[in-house]
């Protein structure tokens, strides 16, 4: 009789062999396959993929599960191989701030590298949707940056491309009002969660809450802002989802006078 893997997962919780059923569960994957869906690792050569690939450790989490806590110990650095997820902090009232979202290819929790051993995560990442994670452990990726001068231009290149657009949206939550910090919000994350090359039907997994968060103003400032946008075709909302109807009208909006 076959067991269905959902089946042995369930086993494995009830004997506690599992702490938690929403955590990750390790399966046996092609690890190089997965490895060259991640920025850092596309170019890199066969030798250095192979240190890699022996070190790394995949998993799948589901949307909702919190992966890190900015509090936490950081213990190593994450790749999403699939999924989304948002990296956020609590100001002094306890309030969720999202300060950054992560997308296929992307990498969280870099900043805890070349840091102080009892360093802490920078920010809580909660799934947005359901995904797999790879993760490398901090002191052994740190060897294998000095090890590989490859892997750490590759970094490098990476982290300089994430200050890049930290800086750019710093820059228009500073000098831009209200409407066109949410359309310039909406391209940006349209951007990143168009990962098909779509014209039509972009769905970006916040709701408005949360996308209020990431422009930096209140809820009730991006609702209106949306109504005029939803007036003129440009979005809808669908299950606690922004959809952009037409990318490249949002395009030309978003680049019209600012």
């Amino acid at each position: 009789m076959r067991i269905s893997f959902e089946k042995v997962v369930a086993i494995l919780v009830q004997i506690n062999y599992l702490q938690d059923e929403n955590l990750a569960v390790y399966r046996e994957l092609n690890k190089a396959d997965l490895l060259r869906k991640i920025v850092i690792f596309k170019e890199l050569s066969a030798a250095s993929l192979a240190v890699i690939e022996r070190r790394i450790q995949t998993f799948e989490f589901k949307k909702g599960t919190q992966i890190i806590a900015e509090d936490e110990v950081a213990k190593g650095v994450y790749f999403i191989f699939s999924g989304a997820v948002k990296l956020t902090k609590r100001d002094e009232n306890g309030n969720e701030i999202i300060v950054c979202m992560k997308q296929q290819g992307d990498i969280f929790a870099e900043a805890c590298l070349f840091t102080n051993n009892a360093e802490c995560y920078p920010a809580t990442a909660t799934m947005l949707e359901n995904g797999k994670i790879l993760f490398l452990d901090k002191q052994e990726l740190e060897k294998d940056l000095a090890d590989y001068p490859e892997l750490a231009l590759q970094l490098v290149r990476y982290m300089s491309d994430a200050l890049r657009e930290m800086t750019g949206q710093l820059r228009d939550v500073a000098l831009l009002d209200v409407y066109a910090k949410t359309v310039k919000t909406l391209q940006r994350l349209g951007a990143k969660f168009n990962t098909d090359g779509k014209r039509w039907g972009i769905e970006i997994p916040l709701t408005v809450q949360e996308f209020a968060t990431v422009v930096g103003t209140t809820r009730e400032s991006v609702s209106r802002v949306f109504s005029k946008l939803r007036k003129d075709e440009l979005i809808e909302m669908k299950s606690r989802k922004i959809v952009i109807l037409d990318w490249c009208k949002l395009c030309t909006l978003a680049h019209h006078g600012y």
